[in-house]
């Protein structure tokens, strides 16, 4: 009996050592399925934003070629953005009013700064694993000497899905904020990004271009 529990717990043991991963191999299987979405021009996430003081704030971003759409609740005020090159819809939802402004194209906005961060997340950076359970590796990674961007965040943890390889979640502290971007779909049209005027009956429009 004893003999037949031995070369039970070998097998298993033999089974995780083939099955384990390093935080390189992990990274790269991710990139490796990221690369199959290249080619589309859109994709959506949600951007968790915790302000010291001011609390944490979900804004939920479409991104299509270079338009863009963001909704954003904040303490009870919802805000809808649109965004296609030079020109910029905000639309007040309480107040039933959408401005039409003329936007600076060389000023990136902050969502699309902090987009960057899913795109070669961990270039510049030292991973390990923290932790893993039976769906997810979660990652950290730490800023290493090779990386001389000060914008760049220290450290960074990075969840991934195990099965699919999709990034579940990537959270960093920026300027005393701390980001999470997580829901990454690649789902997205150009329809679902660009402002139509027919979708806002009723509603007042001001020209401020």
């Amino acid at each position: 009996m004893k003999k037949i529990l031995y070369i039970l717990v070998t097998l298993v043991l033999s089974s995780v050592s083939v099955f384990a991963q390093t935080p390189e191999e992990i990274i790269a299987q991710m990139d490796q399925v990221m690369e199959k979405y290249e080619a589309k021009d859109g994709f959506a996430m949600v951007m968790e934003m915790k302000i010291p003081i001011l609390g944490t704030f979900a804004s939920a971003v479409k991104s299509w070629g270079d338009k863009m759409r963001m909704e954003i609740d904040v303490k009870g005020e919802q805000m809808i953005t649109y965004i296609d090159g030079d020109t910029e819809w905000d639309y007040n939802v309480k107040e039933k009013v959408i401005r039409i402004k003329k936007r600076d194209v060389t000023k990136k906005t902050k969502e699309e700064e902090n987009m960057k961060m899913f795109q070669s997340a961990t270039e510049g950076y030292d991973v390990s694993i923290s932790k893993e359970t039976d769906k997810a590796w979660f990652l950290r990674c730490k800023k290493n000497r090779s990386n001389t961007n000060k914008d760049d965040p220290k450290n960074m943890d990075l969840v991934i899905a195990k099965g699919t390889y999709m990034p579940i979640s990537l959270s960093a502290k920026v300027s005393g904020i701390t980001i999470t971007m997580r829901d990454l779909d690649f789902n997205v049209t150009e329809k679902d990004v660009t402002f139509n005027q027919a979708d806002y009956p009723g509603v007042k429009v001001v020209d401020e271009r």
